[in-house]
């Protein structure tokens, strides 16, 4: 492992020398063989406590404490990437999800830098939730990249562990992966679009059956209406008055049916745009209603998608609606 040697703390004897006859020799290697295969038999199951890292002022060993068997088993057996990190990001322990999520083999992972796993964006995203750490809710959402050079779509939530001591690990990580949670929003939007998609396609449907039929048959009926009206004799006053009142209410109608349709299917916005569209929305509801609006466009250099206008559109209908007038 580059620049970093983890070693099981129960394992490693400090200052031994090889002294002795050709045979004393042989056996003293053999017995430091069997050590260094079990401190990576240690380091590939998760075992080992203790590592290792070359730093400025020279190696650092550095100890992970109460990480006794019950603990180590709980913490493999989490579904979700757990580390301790250094103050300087150095991965002083990481279980065996996490060693999956990036695709490296554990020994690789353990006293390596946890910023190599980061664009340069998320890494500055991630240091002042670094900062804050002592604080709840420190999470972030960053791409975390593998070793084969794929990046996977990760929850970082960041928990202190100790302070001012160096001889300890002072970060702790719980990384989720969030692939399936992202596919599920993408789901999620792609259906919406979908279902916003067919509710225009109804709106349009129906604004073009009150459009050619039913405005049509009531402009006829009120034409029919008021050749009615001008039939009668002056004699029929009673009877001529009514008719005149059913001919205004006929026109009221075919107008408010001729709204619906209007607002149903906005031909203005295809037509003159999303300014327009607005103008015409909010005069056509104070003159209805009598309540003033005050609606402010800003002047933009093109047009926004047609899905943009049309939900801006909408949202001002929406708006207008929630006034309860």
């Amino acid at each position: 492992m580059k620049d970093t040697c983890p070693l099981n703390s129960s394992r490693r004897v400090p200052g031994r020398t090889t002294t002795g006859g050709p045979s004393r020799v042989r056996a003293q290697l053999r017995v430091r063989l069997a050590e260094a295969e079990e401190a990576l038999r240690a380091i590939r199951t998760g075992e080992v406590d203790t590592v290792v890292v070359a730093g400025r002022q020279g190696p650092q060993v550095f100890t992970l404490e109460g990480a006794e068997h019950a603990y180590r088993v709980l913490i493999e057996s989490m579904h979700e990437g757990a580390l301790a990190l250094t103050t300087d990001m150095v991965i002083l322990y990481a279980n065996q999800c996490f060693a999956k999520m990036v695709k490296c083999p554990l020994e690789q992972v353990m006293g390596s830098s946890f910023r190599r796993l980061l664009s340069a964006q998320d890494r500055a995203m991630l240091r002042p939730l670094l900062k804050r750490a002592d604080k709840s809710g420190s999470k972030i959402q960053v791409l975390l990249k593998a070793g084969d050079g794929s990046q996977m779509p990760v929850q970082i939530s960041v928990c202190p562990l100790v302070n001012n001591d160096s001889d300890r690990a002072a970060i702790g990580m719980v990384v989720t992966d969030m692939t399936e949670a992202r596919h599920n929003e993408e789901m999620l939007r792609t259906l919406t679009h979908r279902m916003v998609q067919a509710q225009e396609s109804e709106r349009g449907r129906v604004a073009l059956e009150l459009h050619d039929h039913i405005t049509q048959l009531l402009c006829a009926i009120l034409v029919r209406s008021q050749v009615l009206a001008a039939k009668l004799a002056a004699r029929h006053g009673p009877v001529k008055r009514e008719a005149l009142k059913l001919r205004a209410m006929l026109g009221q109608t075919a107008e408010e049916v001729e709204r619906i349709s209007r607002n149903l299917r906005p031909s203005i916005l295809h037509e003159l745009g999303l300014v327009a569209a607005l103008r015409a929305t909010s005069t056509e509801f104070a003159d209805r209603t009598g309540v003033a609006v005050k609606l402010s466009c800003a002047q933009l250099t093109a047009r926004l998608p047609a899905d943009t206008e049309l939900a801006l559109y909408r949202i001002l209908q929406e708006a207008l609606k929630k006034t309860g007038v």
